[in-house]
């Protein structure tokens, strides 16, 4: 699991065990991850929305309402929304990120999921992630979920990570490697 270390990463797995227990006794495990998906690629593409979550310099009130307002924009179940704003009212949305993660990675967990998280120099295609969860499906077996990830300067090819394997396939490792290579010969 990507989370940080430290007291940071035990905020984040306490809350993501916390909203996950909540989401499995409401019965809206599903709902809830597919609003904490699409809060984390939101996060992810937006810069002001990641320095709203990480600066101590806004206004908690701010914080709230500037949450409340995406999430029912996004039409967000009302579990999501109310853990949000707890979140927001303890002034922990700097780990918000981290606390989706756990959430979701229980979530696989509890469901028997290997998660492979994928990244790939350019967006990949709905046929091309079909394909990417078969082959990782063959090969490991059992149920896998794909976390894709965009990374331009790997120029092309992948990079997959499951569990504390990595299998590195990008055209920017083979470059640095035969320019190590060359700078040996």
């Amino acid at each position: 699991m990507a989370t940080n270390s430290g007291v940071v990463g035990n905020i984040a797995q306490r809350y993501g065990l916390a909203l996950y227990e909540l989401a499995d006794e409401a019965k809206s495990l599903d709902d809830v991850a597919g609003d904490l998906e699409s809060l984390k690629g939101l996060i992810a593409e937006s810069s002001d929305l990641e320095k709203l979550l990480r600066s101590p310099v806004i206004d908690g009130e701010e914080k709230i309402k500037a949450m409340n307002t995406i999430l029912e924009q996004g039409g967000a179940h009302s579990l999501t929304r109310r853990f949000i704003g707890v979140v927001a009212g303890n002034n922990r949305l700097f780990v918000l990120a981290d606390m989706i993660t756990a959430y979701l990675a229980e979530l696989s967990h509890r469901r028997g999921e290997i998660t492979a998280e994928v990244t790939s120099a350019h967006p990949l295609k709905d046929d091309q992630l079909q394909q990417l969860t078969e082959s990782l499906r063959a090969k490991l077996g059992g149920k896998v979920a794909v976390e894709p990830s965009v990374d331009p300067s790997l120029i092309g090819g992948l990079i997959v990570r499951v569990g504390s394997r990595m299998i590195d396939a990008s055209l920017k490792t083979k470059l640095q490697r035969l320019q190590h290579a060359m700078k040996g010969a």
